[in-house]
């Protein structure tokens, strides 16, 4: 009987010991460089929002968070990539909508976005903003309603990539607006707003943090916000929805990790994202890029996560849209 005492308190002891274990591994995390995958192009929406909090978790860490863009697939060439990474906590992704919305498009996807992630932090969310060239001769939404109906076939709506937020917020707008535009995706944000630029394409309906440089420098022109309401950035720009009723469409950015990730190394993650979020400095570019930081825990992100895969579902079918 004192043998099998014995037993027992020494398997209390290693258990014990293994748990200490696992809080220091993630009090010493990150030992080395970290991966953070992108999976788009540099210059767009998501490579900027990676690169400003890489850059302070690096000199907050003391290890480099590597901005590793991946794209492809739509996003899931890069995601896919996370996904089947070491579950060490030194490969993370930037989460972002095409996440969400692949869940429904993509009908051979080898990952479920939901079940294989494991949430980590929030970032912000973002409108879109539905923009034309500067030879496209509307200046609001309604008006532009009635050159694309006025010209069959001769208005190209840009996209940086088959199955993103931008694309599908056009999807949705012709679905609702009664229009027909010629869809052109792009790999990124950066190459189609170079078209755009050059009067190869008339529409994009991007994520703000990448475009509204160019709106601001007069180079393109803002139509309407896909929020239900107007952006502080663009004060003067309506939302679509002022024009097609009932328009409502975001973009929710955060971090996601492989699902076995340690807790611990989630938990810090999530405290180091949260601390970066909450400095005036960075909260102030992120107002800047476009929306308020969300600060919170990585359960919270996780229901945000299901409610943004739940509202784009509805948009992929409500466009009847499927990508094999």
């Amino acid at each position: 009987m004192a043998l099998r005492r014995s037993a027992i308190g020494l398997v209390a002891i290693i258990i014990s010991a293994l748990a200490g274990l696992g809080s220091a591994f993630a009090l010493d995390y990150p030992t080395r460089p970290v991966r953070f995958v992108v999976a788009y192009p540099p210059g767009g929406a998501t490579d900027i929002l990676a690169r400003l909090i890489a850059q302070r978790l690096s000199e907050k860490l003391g290890q480099q968070f590597v901005i590793e863009n991946k794209p492809g697939a739509g996003n899931n060439i890069g995601t896919e990539s996370v996904i089947n990474a070491e579950p060490d906590g030194y490969t993370i992704l930037l989460v972002n909508p095409a996440n969400y919305i692949n869940a429904t498009l993509y009908t051979n996807l080898k990952f479920n976005f939901v079940r294989d992630i494991a949430p980590v932090a929030s970032f912000n969310r973002v409108p879109n903003v539905m923009t034309v060239a500067k030879d496209v001769p509307a200046k609001n939404v309604a008006e532009f309603i009635a050159y694309v109906k006025a010209n069959p076939g001769k208005v190209n709506m840009a996209s940086s990539g088959n199955g993103t937020s931008v694309h599908l917020s056009g999807e949705m707008f012709m679905a609702m607006s009664g229009t027909k535009m010629q869809h052109v995706p792009y790999r990124g944000a950066a190459p189609a707003i170079t078209d755009m630029l050059g009067g190869q394409v008339q529409v994009i309906f991007d994520n703000m943090p990448s475009i509204i440089q160019h709106i601001r420098s007069g180079s393109l022109r803002a139509l309407g916000v896909t929020t239900a309401t107007r952006s502080e950035l663009l004060p003067d720009v309506a939302p679509v929805a002022d024009a097609v009723p009932g328009y409502e469409a975001s973009a929710l950015f955060g971090v996601g990790a492989p699902k076995k990730t340690p807790p611990e190394i989630i938990e810090k993650l999530n405290k180091e994202i949260n601390a970066v979020l909450a400095e005036p400095a960075i909260k102030a570019r992120l107002v800047d890029l476009g929306g308020e930081p969300l600060i919170g825990t990585p359960e919270e992100f996780g229901k945000m996560i299901v409610a943004e895969t739940d509202k784009w579902e509805k948009v992929v079918k409500f466009a009847n849209l499927k990508v094999e």
